[in-house]
């Protein structure tokens, strides 16, 4: 199977530490995390240069996978994310994050969808459902460890 080139859409505050395991599963190419401080001076620049950011970030990645926590669905830009991905023709999927344990906050509840509520078409019209994975409570991390580049697989082959 190919290397993808992914792009991570999160809750920054909440989940930062659960995505740092996915992260370094190592089985994509190497995606660098944002620091916190870029994070911050990104985020104080205004809407313009936050677009800027994602888009400039988002470009040349295969698949944009959202990683769910208890609050992603709620997050503007991850919204935005959501969207550019979609309309720009990349693979799109959601993973939920919350059964990874953090080490400042345990583990966390089940985040809602942050696809529901908006709709995604073909170029043919049809509407296609964008696959949400929920990994096993008792073994998350392997569980997307060992599903991960088949999921991304899946995402990318609904927009072919």
């Amino acid at each position: 199977m190919p290397k993808r080139k992914t792009f991570y859409s999160f809750h920054f505050k909440n989940d930062v530490m659960r995505v740092q395991q996915i992260r370094n599963i190592g089985s994509l190419e190497d995606n660098k995390p944002v620091s916190a401080n870029d994070w911050e001076t990104v985020k104080k620049s205004g809407d313009a240069s936050i677009k800027k950011w994602i888009d400039d970030n988002m470009d040349g990645r295969t698949c944009v996978v959202v990683l769910i926590g208890e609050e992603t669905a709620s997050r503007p830009w991850v919204k935005y994310e959501i969207e550019k991905a979609w309309k720009d023709g990349r693979g799109l999927l959601g993973i939920h994050i919350h059964s990874l344990n953090c080490p400042n906050n345990g583990k966390g509840s089940m985040g809602a969808s942050p696809f529901t509520g908006l709709k995604f078409t073909d170029s043919d019209g049809k509407v296609k459902t964008i696959p949400c994975k929920n990994p096993s409570v008792n073994n998350a991390y392997n569980d997307i460890k060992d599903n991960l580049e088949k999921w991304i697989e899946e995402a990318i082959a609904l927009r072919a």
